[in-house]
Order: C-alpha cells, then structure tokens, then sequence
C-alpha cells in the first residue's frame, strides 16, 4: 500500500483546545441531568456561526429550526429520507459519505457533471467543498438551477470553523437544510457534535428526538463549552501562517480552509475524482 501522509482530513490538536477538552469532560456528568444543555448549545452555536469576522454569512437568519445532529451524517440520512423518491446529485469529488449511503438504496444518484438537473432531482452541496476547501466554482449556478425548479438542497458546512474569505449565501429558496459540525474544528469527532437548521418544523424523527431531549447530552455541554471558550475564527487565524509556509515549502496553493492545500497534476495520487488533488495538511501544522 502506497503511503499518502497528506491523504486524511481532520481537526488540528491544538494543545489549548486539547487541554481545554480534558478538563470540561471531567466537568460534564450533570449535564446528564440538564434539560435545556443542547437547546443552550444550539442557540449558542448559531451565535458563534454568525460571529464570524473571516467570513460572510447571508439569509441564516431564515433557518430558526435547529436540532442537534449526531454531526453532519445523521442530519444526511434524514435529508436522503425525506427525498426518497427523487434522484440524488452531488459534484464529483464530494464527500465519499453520500456516494456510499445511495450506491445500495438509490442506484439512479449521479454525479452533476454528468448530466442536467431535473426537477425530481435533490442535490448535496458541501461549502466550502470537500475537495478544495473553497467554493465550488459552479455552485451558484447548480443553486441558481435548483430555484428555477424547485429542486431541494442540503448545504454540508462541516468545514465552516477552519476556514477564510467564504461567502455562505443561504439565502435560495431551493436550500432546505443547512447543516454544521465540529468535528472539523475541534478534535472531538466522537462525540458527534453537530446542528442542522431549516426553516420549517416538519416533526421528522430528528425534530422528534430533540423535542424530548433524547440527544447527547455530554456532546451538547462540550459544544456549548467550546464555541463559549474559542471563537469562529480561531483555528484559521491561529494556523494561517503555518499552513501558508507548509504550502509553499510543498509548492502547492493554500486553500481558504486552513486545513488544506491543492496540488498540480505532481500529486495526482490525492486525487479523489475531481480536478483538483487535495492534500491535509492537519496533522502537519502543530
């Protein structure tokens, strides 16, 4: 097996954030017993969201339903139910998770560079995208597509937290869910610690489940801890210099997400099926 030491994405182990972690799990067992820990984390969540000086957020103000999502897959799995009978479409390169859900369940999904939208379609959309960590340069125009039709969006966010200069317009009618993790931020993966947020209550199993407060407790109290303790922007702002010098030490471009770099056709073994070769650079920059 060929060894690709820039292959996995992760969250960078900042020693303050890492240490910050230890001590509010030694603090978290009442919040077993707190009834209103994860709606405090959401409404904080949203806060610290918006808080953002690196970067531009336009129409959340619209998304006012918030439930708390085991990370981002859970809040996907409920997008791929609710659009059951419809086509599923995403760009090619995007995250492997959707690829793998339908190969099984909905064999018709296609990548869209492969062919037009249609109106039985529903699209994922990953901003920034998966494969570079910048917008996808045909974004506006799938989204602007998906209006015209009335083809339901799910916007992943899961990098927002690492990232600079994005501009996150939600403000399409298309769009339906946009959701969010920290997993990507902060290293706290397993604690599936994510926020999905709509504008209507449709009283899905998701809705359900955080109506009666049957959600992690533990992950809701350290999110809430960690997006009260570290701003938006922490991360990027405290790695931007590194990641810069690592791009150019490796000649590749630095991407708008902190944790990343693209590199030319000399790294084509990155390559995940788009056209760009993306490198991680987490593990690289401590």
């Amino acid at each position: 097996m060929i060894d690709l030491p820039y292959k996995n994405a992760g969250p960078i182990k900042d020693p303050e954030v890492l240490d910050f972690i230890k001590q509010c799990l030694s603090e978290g067992f009442y919040s077993l017993y707190d009834n209103q820990i994860h709606d405090n984390f959401l409404s904080n969540y949203v806060t610290w969201i918006k808080s953002t000086k690196n970067n531009q957020i336009i129409g959340i103000d619209s998304f006012t339903k918030l439930c708390f999502s085991n990370g981002t897959s859970e809040s996907f799995d409920k997008f791929y139910i609710k659009n059951k009978n419809r086509r599923f479409r995403c760009f090619k390169a995007e995250y492997i998770y959707h690829r793998l859900a339908w190969r099984n369940c909905w064999p018709d999904w296609q990548y869209i560079e492969d062919s037009s939208l249609s109106e039985n379609d529903a699209v994922v959309i990953s901003l920034p995208f998966s494969d570079t960590g910048n917008e996808h340069h045909d974004m506006k125009i799938v989204l602007d597509q998906c209006d015209r039709l009335g083809i339901p969006v799910l916007v992943d966010c899961a990098y927002f937290g690492v990232c600079s200069n994005v501009i996150f317009d939600f403000d399409h009618p298309c769009i339906t869910d946009i959701v969010f993790s920290l997993s990507k931020t902060f290293p706290v993966a397993h604690l599936r610690i994510g926020m999905r947020m709509t504008r209507t209550d449709d009283d899905d199993t998701l809705f359900v489940h955080n109506k009666i407060g049957y959600v992690s407790r533990l992950s809701s109290f350290i999110g809430n801890q960690l997006v009260t303790r570290f701003d938006s922007d922490y991360i990027y702002n405290k790695y931007q210099i590194k990641q810069i010098d690592l791009c150019n030490n490796l000649s590749i471009t630095p991407s708008k997400c902190v944790l990343f770099g693209i590199g030319d056709n000399s790294w084509i073994q990155y390559n995940r099926g788009g056209i760009t070769n993306r490198l991680c650079l987490n593990s690289y920059l401590i």
